[in-house]
């Protein structure tokens, strides 16, 4: 006999299965109640889980593990997402026949999420246009206002692990949803009643449609024009990690002038189960070993790697110790002093997380800086953005196309640096140490935890409220700041960040979009008579102190 709890728990999931359109999730779910009923405790906390709730709609879109349940990604949770994005744009002064565009990566059920999207846009009066294929998310941005668009839709979930899938939405700026919209929008989600009282007629009936790749020439083409005259001998290998970058950033680099990257055939073709890696994410450790491997082989100068969606870009050189991949922080730095130098002005925007040097490269330069909460929703609506970063290797270079993160446009400026740096016989490492030497050393890491309950993150962030550190790396304190009261620069967000007497910060926070609590830290150290060596060595010894400490006073 079935518990009073279980009872409430299968009849939400037979619910579930009258009105799952998918015939895949049904099967699924049918042999999950079948267990359940048959008295298996492993499936009832499945069962239980998978309807704890429903999958939470917030600033990042949606993002979660593919499966039948209301805290799963599926047809249903799509169909029902884009439903009330619909609902929103109507509500808000979309005129009903305004385009919506809708694009998708190589991941489980992509497409079919991108396609249940078009057609839920059609049923409620807009017309959706679909790109043609798996492309990446900053082409779907560019896609936006190229096309006069009213929001644009991206199913992915970038760099998560294969059983992830996500929704991300922007609307006609270009820019990712942020507060109020992504509360007005699950607000009408909740009010979306059955699925059968949401039309989703055929795409082909309606007035959308699979849109041809002019539009990928169009962003290729325009991507290609940021790069300037210059030199084009450098040896690349690059990487999609299996994703969709492939198609797209060879092409530029090619139209730019550069010889064909050398790609990492085991990782070159879509494949949403990533088997090459244990998690598709170029920060994760040997994420790029494969093509650091082929680098070796071939005397390459670079390497380049996107994450799965070639949103982010993420580099390699060879050095004294051999080959390294450079920090997220260093490629920004590299970018930066690239465009302030060939005086780009506006504003240069960066993320709390991220080093403070960008704010001391574009004082220097008479360029106005800004300090955003982390993600590019936030910086790329900065108004005058010339150029936006954060240290999880997404770089914004040509924020008047995209107005988002973009993994094939920075990928390209920073290959057109280096053919600069190797014609006149110097490398990136070398250019940091130039950076190094004029602003002093801005040395950053990072501390990130992984966690099967996210329980633990919430207690860590709790320890450190009540008993907050007193001194880190050996210095004391100066200023906490609990990120959750916000301030007239920044809206709450819930993060801890901590300033040193000896200049040293270091920033606590949950991530927004996987299992982890992070710690970023950051040491400035001065280069004295030009010895970038030694000051190295001192912020390594310094960061040391900083991740003990921090763990420390966060129990992690």
């Amino acid at each position: 006999m079935t518990t009073p709890d279980t009872d409430v728990l299968l009849a939400r999931a037979q619910s579930w299965l009258a009105e799952d359109p998918d015939a895949h999730t049904r099967d699924e779910l049918v042999r999950v109640i079948a267990a359940v009923e048959a008295g298996d405790a492993n499936a009832r906390a499945d069962l239980a889980d998978r309807f704890r709730g429903t999958l939470e709609f917030g600033t990042a879109g949606l993002r979660g593990a593919l499966g039948a349940g209301s805290n799963r990604m599926n047809r249903v949770v799509v169909i029902r997402a884009a439903a009330g994005l619909a609902a929103y744009l109507l509500d808000t002064g979309t005129t009903p026949g305004t385009p919506v565009v809708i694009g998708y990566d190589a991941r489980h059920n992509s497409d079919v999420f991108a396609r249940d999207t078009a057609e839920v846009m059609a049923g409620a009066g807009l017309t959706p246009l679909l790109l043609p294929r798996p492309l990446p998310t900053p082409l779907l941005a560019f896609a936006i206002r190229e096309l006069g668009c009213a929001a644009g839709v991206m199913v992915t979930a970038s760099h998560n692990p294969p059983q992830d899938n996500g929704y991300k939405v922007y609307l006609g700026d270009g820019s990712q949803i942020v507060p109020p919209a992504d509360t007005e929008i699950a607000a009408r989600i909740a009010a979306v009643g059955n699925l059968e009282s949401v039309p989703r007629p055929p795409l082909e009936t309606t007035g959308g449609r699979v849109l041809d790749d002019g539009i990928v020439d169009s962003y290729l083409d325009t991507v290609a024009a940021i790069a300037g005259d210059g030199p084009r001998d450098l040896a690349i290998v690059y990487t999609p990690l299996h994703g969709v970058g492939g198609g797209a950033l060879p092409a530029v680099l090619e139209t730019a002038g550069f010889a064909a990257p050398q790609v990492v055939a085991e990782q070159e073709a879509p494949d949403p189960d990533f088997p090459t890696v244990a998690f598709p994410n170029p920060e994760e450790p040997g994420a790029i070993d494969l093509a650091v491997a082929l680098a070796e082989r071939t005397g390459a100068d670079l390497v380049i790697a996107n994450d799965p969606d070639a949103d982010r870009c993420a580099a390699a050189v060879p050095g004294p110790g051999g080959w390294r991949m450079l920090r997220g922080d260093e490629v920004g730095a590299l970018l930066a002093d690239h465009l302030l130098s060939a005086g780009r002005t506006g504003v240069y925007a960066t993320s709390i997380v991220s080093s403070s040097l960008l704010g001391a490269m574009a004082a220097a330069h008479g360029q106005r800086y800004a300090e955003t909460l982390t993600g590019f929703k936030w910086i790329g609506r900065q108004p005058e953005l010339v150029f936006g970063y954060e240290e999880a290797l997404g770089y914004c270079v040509d924020p008047a196309n995209v107005s988002d993160k973009d993994g094939v446009s920075a990928a390209l400026l920073l290959c057109e640096i280096a053919a600069e740096a190797k014609a006149a016989g110097r490398s990136l490492l070398d250019l940091l140490d130039d950076i190094a030497v004029r602003y002093g050393l801005y040395a950053t890491d990072q501390l990130s935890v992984r966690v099967t309950d996210l329980a633990q993150i919430a207690a860590a962030m709790q320890r450190l409220r009540s008993t907050p550190p007193s001194t880190l790396g050996g210095s004391p304190v100066t200023a906490a700041d609990d990120l959750a009261a916000g301030s007239a620069d920044l809206p709450p967000t819930d993060g801890l960040r901590y300033r040193t007497e000896d200049g040293s910060r270091v920033v606590v926070r949950p991530s927004g979009t996987e299992p982890k609590l992070k710690c970023y830290l950051e040491v400035v150290v001065p280069v004295v008579d030009g010895d970038v060596t030694v000051a190295r060595a001192e912020a390594a010894t310094r960061l040391t102190a900083l991740r003990a400490d921090i763990a420390a006073a966060a129990g992690i």
